[in-house]
């Protein structure tokens, strides 16, 4: 019987007194470890199931974390935190309180570089030799490992790009499986493809064109072919380029066959790869299935109506469209820039253009936002995915700053929807022509009307530009809401001792803010509080205290919302709670609120 080998690799150190050829058996013993915990904690799969090889191998070539590891998005990293010094906290991956799905520099030395956004790694890398090259030191070795999808992103090209004209040590490990969370698309996976089929001339390689000491296509499996090729590369100074092939989601059958699935399929039999189904039955819909039902629904009636997402078809549902109307539904891959100023040049032409975005993602479009949108006061629908806390994910991708970093731009409207309803109204409303850009701004998650799409999915109501809607009475504090979370604020009422003092008043429209309400509720209430899953520093709150001040009005106001720091993962309630914008704590604060 094979003895345990992964058990008694506490970091790298311990996985190089290994002889290279017991390497195989800790693949196959790391494989199966991700495969039980995910199975049961849940977290991202396929992505790390694909890079376990090539995981073993770095860290047995290189002398990490002396030699500098940065791995782009991170999705791929649970073997690499897994082989340093995090084995035995792994379960608690992605809890509160438990380690990050991502790298993470704060929590290991062999985090070199915190990630969650994509093609970031060659530049963060390149920024690491040069550094280490003006220190004088020229034999440490910084290696970049990057993504298909996320290479064709243009932050990848600009770190490429600036490398080839350096004499830095750095080597690029281009990990080419064709697929991000969904499959990858554009020219350069076409070029990708002919050069793993061998149907690209040797001369004709745009990474050798680069002055990249270019070699591969190589098995990203094979793992004494990889350590060969690493060991020499590790001779050869300056910029250096692996081209990798793997298979996401290897050797779990069904992670291979179903990558999109598979990428973080939440609980599974880890011996069958069965998928733990859970029931939808008397479930609300998701808010990205409401968005993606009714673009569809619209596109169909409406010619002009045009879809586009940055490589999230299947999170952000335009899939449905993509599927039906293809001619006007565009994955335009990891690439928020082009996504909004392509918007921008289809506005120009009398379309009206949809552009889905994850929040935390369209901080990447800022300048393209402002100077090619809003500047020009051109028409683009922004749909903002996976707005609010989102979850276990945590601090790179929460979507909690948009209202700040979007309210101060001229022209832009921000919309937040209450439920399934309004989300449904305002994408219907829109089509029928606006005059500025709008941000409507949704989460990550369910709904509240579980009977939506049979009572209320295309039986459209125009909404009242800059309303917002008074949903309850009160005599003493007025709460004001905006977006989702003003569900919360329905449920803490329906348990508070003292309720009938407290007034609810839903804000959808956070730009512009409905004034006549606002002067009604400042001329009426004692109190004031502001509720909103975004940041408090410049947010909605900010945007009454504002109108207060500009008005001389003196009642006392208070803010809730996220605080100024970033939070990191556990679940929705969790963090809420952690904010006090969960359902207990404002029954707690609404009993002592209108004293």
């Amino acid at each position: 019987m094979k003895s345990d080998l992964l058990s008694n690799i506490y970091n790298p150190a311990d996985l190089r007194l290994l002889k290279e050829e017991q390497l195989a058996q800790v693949a196959q013993e790391l494989r199966q470890f991700i495969i039980d915990i995910v199975s049961v904690k849940e977290g991202h799969l396929g992505a790390s199931l694909g890079v376990v090889e090539l995981t073993i191998a770095l860290h047995y070539v290189f002398n990490t974390p002396d030699d500098l590891l940065v791995w782009d998005v991170g999705h791929q990293a649970y073997g690499h935190k897994i082989l340093t010094e995090r084995r035995e906290s792994f379960d608690t991956n992605r809890q509160i309180g438990g380690i990050s799905g991502f790298p993470k520099r704060s929590e290991s030395v062999y985090d070199t570089f915190g990630v969650g956004h994509s093609s970031t790694s060659i530049s963060a890398a390149l920024g690491m030799a040069i550094a280490s090259k003006l220190k004088g030191d020229f034999d440490k070795e910084h290696i970049a490992v990057i993504g298909d999808a996320s290479i064709a992103s243009g932050m990848a090209f600009e770190g490429l790009n600036h490398a080839g004209v350096t004499d830095a040590n750095i080597l690029v490990i281009l990990n080419d499986n064709a697929i991000g969370i969904d499959p990858s698309v554009g020219a350069l996976k076409q070029y990708l493809t002919s050069v793993k089929n061998g149907k690209n001339p040797r001369q004709n390689n745009i990474i050798k064109s680069l002055n990249f000491d270019y070699s591969g296509p190589i098995d990203g499996h094979d793992l004494p072919k990889l350590i060969k090729e690493l060991n020499r590369l590790k001779k050869i100074k300056g910029p250096k380029f692996l081209h990798i092939v793997t298979t996401k989601g290897k050797g779990l059958q069904q992670a291979e066959e179903n990558q999109v699935k598979y990428h973080a399929p939440g609980k599974f039999d880890a011996s069958t790869g069965e998928i733990h189904l859970k029931s939808e039955e008397n479930l609300p819909p998701k808010y990205q299935d409401v968005f993606g039902l009714t673009i569809l629904d619209l596109a169909k009636k409406n010619e002009k109506i045009i879809g586009i997402t940055p490589a999230m078809p299947s999170g952000s549902s335009l899939k449905f469209m993509m599927d039906e109307l293809p001619d006007r539904a565009f994955d335009v891959g990891i690439a928020e820039q082009h996504a909004v100023t392509l918007a921008a040049g289809m506005a120009t032409q009398g379309m009206i253009v949809y552009c889905n975005i994850y929040s935390t993602f369209l901080q990447r479009a800022y300048d393209q936002v402002i100077h090619d949108v809003a500047l020009q006061n051109l028409p683009v629908i922004f749909c903002l995915d996976r707005a609010g806390l989102v979850g276990e994910d945590g601090a790179t991708h929460h979507g909690v700053f948009d209202i700040a970093y979007l309210r101060s731009i001229p022209n832009m409207i921000i919309y937040a929807p209450l439920n399934e309803i309004e989300l449904q109204n305002i994408l219907y409303t829109v089509q029928l022509g606006i005059d500025h850009p709008i941000a409507i701004r949704y989460p990550r998650g369910r709904g509240v009307l579980p009977n939506w799409e049979v009572e209320n999915f295309g039986h459209y109501e125009k909404i009242n530009w800059g309303e917002a809607k008074y949903l309850k009475d009160g005599t003493k504090v007025a709460v004001l809401s905006a977006g989702t979370i003003g569900n919360n604020v329905i449920e803490a009422l329906k348990e508070s001792t003292n309720s009938e003092e407290i007034a609810h008043y839903n804000f959808s429209f956070i730009k512009p803010l409905d004034y006549s309400i606002l002067n009604a509720v400042f001329s009426t209430f004692e109190k004031i509080i502001t509720i909103e899953d975004g940041v408090k520093n410049g947010g909605f709150g900010s945007a009454v205290l504002e109108f207060a001040a500009s008005n001389n009005f003196k009642n006392s106001i208070e803010i809730l919302g996220v605080p100024d720091e970033f939070i990191e993962h556990g679940t929705v309630n969790q963090l809420q709670q952690l904010c006090k914008i969960d359902v207990k704590s404002l029954i707690n604060l609404f009993s002592n609120g209108s004293k």
